[in-house]
């Protein structure tokens, strides 16, 4: 909130609506004549919106990816903040039906938008080994990506992997714990889920659009939970808000001209925050400011 630094009269977007705690602490900022918009691509988020906050008149919904926020017409009038909290919500993960989590065994789905895309577990039934290997890698970090692979194309000659739980008890069963705390699984199901919905192109696609949305002084609030997000946040902050290096041997490029403002440093939980909400260990908030540009 203090990041956003809500104005009473204003126009905030929430992206990532979830089950809307966000909403509710703009909503108490604002004023009569302020308006609040939101979206999530979950039909189950959007239903929670209607029901809590649909007959709010400073209030409109919209079902569908931040990624697409610049097509809504209400946005391209302009917005004084942008709040994107990226990943799973709570719900997505407490449920099994939803297929996120290795801790209960449900259908391999991991959809955020369960109408939309191919699930995990049709993806994993189609795919090549090179391309599981790739996904591993590229999305989790996988260090044993490759022999993962191997085993799930293995097993699947003989055995469909529909359910989370057949997933991870294959994995462990080639990555033994050992003594680490974390579940062998849970950078594949992190790698997984994110190429499955997409969440990295729609993170890029969703900060061009915030961008181009905001009014000059607006601010633009980011949450990411694994290092992935929060480089390309950190990284699209800093383009726009500092000059890139120059070479003397290369030809003379135009001025630059800023267009954020990178408000603070990275932002991690407290102690307190910790002990109270333990899923907060790895976010990190980032927050820029839209400046405006001279004319």
């Amino acid at each position: 909130m203090e990041g956003l630094r809500v104005v009473r009269e204003g126009r905030y977007l929430d992206g990532t609506f979830g089950r809307g705690g966000h909403a509710r602490g703009v909503l108490e900022q604002l004023g009569p004549g302020g308006r609040l918009l939101l979206m999530d691509k979950d039909p189950e988020a959007i239903a929670v919106a209607e029901s809590n906050f649909g007959a709010d008149a400073r209030v409109s919904i919209r079902r569908g990816s931040f990624a697409d926020l610049g097509t809504w017409d209400l946005a391209r009038e302009g917005l004084d903040g942008i709040l994107l909290d990226l990943g799973m919500s709570s719900p997505q993960l407490d449920v099994a039906e939803r297929g996120f989590s290795f801790a209960k065994d449900g259908p391999l789905d991991m959809r955020m938008d369960p109408d939309s895309g191919e699930s995990a577990a049709q993806w994993l039934a189609r795919a090549d080994e090179r391309e599981i290997a790739d996904v591993l890698f590229t999305y989790g970090e996988e260090r044993q990506s490759r022999r993962i692979a191997r085993t799930i194309v293995a097993r699947r000659a003989t055995q469909p992997l529909e359910r989370t739980a057949q997933l991870a008890d294959l994995i462990a069963s080639v990555m033994p714990r050992g003594d680490s705390k974390i579940h062998p699984a849970t950078r594949s199901f992190q790698a997984i889920r994110i190429f499955i919905n997409r969440e990295l192109a729609d993170l890029e696609a969703g900060l061009d659009a915030a961008h181009a949305c905001l009014k000059p002084g607006g601010r633009l609030a980011v949450i990411s939970f694994h290092s992935l997000e929060d480089r390309i946040v950190k990284q699209y902050i800093a383009r726009h808000a500092k000059a890139p290096p120059t070479n003397r041997r290369m030809p003379v490029v135009p001025d630059f001209i800023p267009t954020l403002l990178a408000i603070g440093d990275a932002t991690k939980a407290d102690a307190a925050e910790l002990a109270a909400n333990p899923r907060a260990r790895s976010a990190v908030l980032r927050v820029a400011e839209k400046l405006a540009v001279p004319t």
